[in-house]
């Protein structure tokens, strides 16, 4: 079924950038897992091939690319790997802040950079005590003459490790009612005085992704890091996490039809009681159901992607496929493993990897609880 948001220079686009990652990414994932992070070179390599940020002007060195160019990254990404997902996190979830809310000097110093491959970015929301509850946060930044005094700690933050500037959500206001409206959003540049990365986090899967918890003790940021107003962060996050929610729908997708992929490949090859398993009743309606699943779920999440290139607030909708296309990609990988047997629990098959990684979809960019929250909200609960 063709897409109603690609045109043939969306394929072409496409089809270069898959070469790309067969060359530089494929043959490495296992080396880059083992580390916990994908090295700065690859990077690099990315932004010299315009991988990175397409959608940035070209006064700043993008090509002003359609959202659709995102989307074709995202997938090809996530056809690789999950671990490999900070380069999304990068190009369409932290760099749009500075696109949209960063001042013009703001956009000629970080824009120019994160495209080329030479600085990597990071946003960090989460602290050890504060998920979700973005208005709960302790980190507070203090305004000092021409700099702003930064305390607190930041937890499980993708690129957190590799970052050269990370966008620290933090309190410039701890008295403010209601709490939100003290939140603001400064960025914080690598060598920075009183910034610290802790170790790389051991998670359970997205081994390539290095994350890490980020500190600050009375860490000194010169005030023009602060992006756009005071007391307005909380209002750009609410801006921006439609398109965060929908990123992660998109690759919870891909990672979905990639695992019926190689399971339809396992069981037409796999033999049991003398016949493929593939000709057991039971295993062709379990690949019946994913596969219908799965369609439903592209389709929606298609005119999602339709609705936000034309500038909609689908934030309800978002939120319906945030939740429910991280669960098909839950749920489509316990039914494949378990069709895959015993291999399937072996680390030499990709489905015990997707197993891993298609984890924690429903708790981070807000936990699946939260999207469900949001559409009781809207539906006047």
């Amino acid at each position: 079924m063709s897409k109603p948001y690609l045109r043939e220079e969306h394929e072409i686009f496409r089809s270069a950038f898959r070469k790309f990652l067969d060359q530089h990414a494929a043959p490495f994932f296992e080396e880059w897992e083992q580390a916990k992070q994908v090295p700065k070179s690859f990077w690099k390599k990315a932004g010299e091939q315009g991988f990175l940020c397409p959608w940035v002007e070209e006064k700043y060195g993008g090509s002003e690319a359609d959202f659709g160019y995102s989307v074709v990254i995202t997938e090809e990404l996530d056809k690789i790997g999950a671990g490999i997902g900070g380069l999304g996190l990068h190009n369409d979830i932290v760099m749009p802040y500075i696109g949209e809310f960063g001042s013009e000097e703001q956009k000629q110093r970080w824009l120019p950079k994160a495209v080329s491959g030479d600085m990597i970015s990071a946003i960090a929301m989460t602290e050890p005590g504060t998920g979700s509850d973005l208005a709960a946060i302790k980190t507070t930044a203090r305004r000092e003459g021409d700099h702003y005094i930064l305390n607190g700690e930041k937890t499980f933050i993708t690129n957190g490790y590799s970052a050269d500037f990370v966008i620290v959500v933090c309190k410039t206001d701890s008295y403010a009612q209601p709490a939100y409206k003290g939140v603001s959003l400064i960025v914080v540049e690598e060598g920075a005085p009183g910034f610290k990365r802790g170790k790389k986090l051991r998670k359970v899967g997205q081994h390539a992704n290095d994350t890490s918890e980020l500190i600050f003790e009375d860490a000194i940021i010169p005030k023009e890091n602060l992006i756009g107003e005071e007391g307005m962060g909380f209002y750009y996050l609410m801006q921006k996490l439609q398109q965060e929610r929908l990123m992660l729908a998109i690759g919870s997708i891909t990672a979905s039809k990639r695992m019926l992929e190689i399971t339809l490949d396992y069981v037409k090859q796999r033999t049991a009681f003398g016949k493929p398993i593939s000709k057991f009743q039971n295993t062709q309606f379990k690949l019946a159901e994913m596969a219908t699943n799965i369609k439903i779920g592209e389709t929606f999440v298609d005119q999602l992607i339709v609705d936000h290139m034309a500038n909609k607030n689908i934030v309800n909708e978002v939120s319906m496929a945030k939740w429910w296309m991280t669960d098909l990609a839950k749920n489509t990988a316990t039914e494949c493993m378990q069709l895959h047997g015993g291999y399937g629990y072996m680390e030499e098959y990709e489905i015990a990897r997707r197993y891993r990684d298609v984890a924690v979809g429903s708790i981070y960019a807000g936990t699946n609880e939260i999207m469900k929250t949001i559409i009781a909200k809207n539906m006047g609960l």
